[in-house]
């Protein structure tokens, strides 16, 4: 580049008045067990919102679309291997605020697995369990859920039929 326009790019970037936007994924799982529906959550390790409950997910890396960051960040969260499991886009999740961090653009995939596999906390994540989905959904009511995926727990269980009972989306 020639020394004018290497000056001409310097410029052009300090007069930029555009902010950055993240790029993020996340992941609601639900699985039945003895006739009761679990969704898989995480404690979460770090700040921001650490020690309250959150869906696996975080940043979308160069090389990946939104649904493999989904994929990766769930096996790096909970040690499940999501590569045979149709994902269903639940949402795109873009108000500003909802990430002490920045401004955060998060899309949202879920997806209804036959069977509650073990999952072993790992990465960022302080713990990965099941929870049942009504108790999933108190939490949520009571403000417990990190950035705002008690919305997404919402729509995902309005998404496949599920009813997280009262708190969430009135029971519906």
């Amino acid at each position: 580049m020639s020394l004018l326009g290497s000056f001409a790019a310097k410029i052009a970037a300090k007069l930029d008045d555009r902010h950055p936007v993240f790029y993020a994924a996340d992941v609601v799982l639900f699985a039945p067990a003895d006739g009761v529906w679990h969704v898989l959550l995480i404690e979460r390790g770090w700040p921001p919102h650490r020690g309250r409950l959150a869906f696996p997910g975080g940043h979308v890396d160069p090389h990946e679309t939104s649904a493999e960051a989904a994929r990766r960040e769930a096996a790096e969260e909970t040690g499940l291997d999501l590569t045979d499991v149709a994902l269903d886009r639940i949402g795109i999740y873009d108000a500003p605020g909802r990430d002490a961090r920045g401004r955060y653009v998060s899309v949202a995939y879920g997806a209804v697995l036959e069977n509650m596999p073990t999952v072993v906390a790992g990465d960022d994540a302080r713990l990965a369990a099941w929870l049942p989905l009504r108790v999933a959904a108190r939490i949520a009511a009571g403000a417990g859920f990190a950035f705002d995926h008690a919305v997404m727990l919402h729509d995902a269980a309005a998404r496949f039929g599920l009813n997280p009972g009262p708190g969430v989306g009135g029971g519906r």
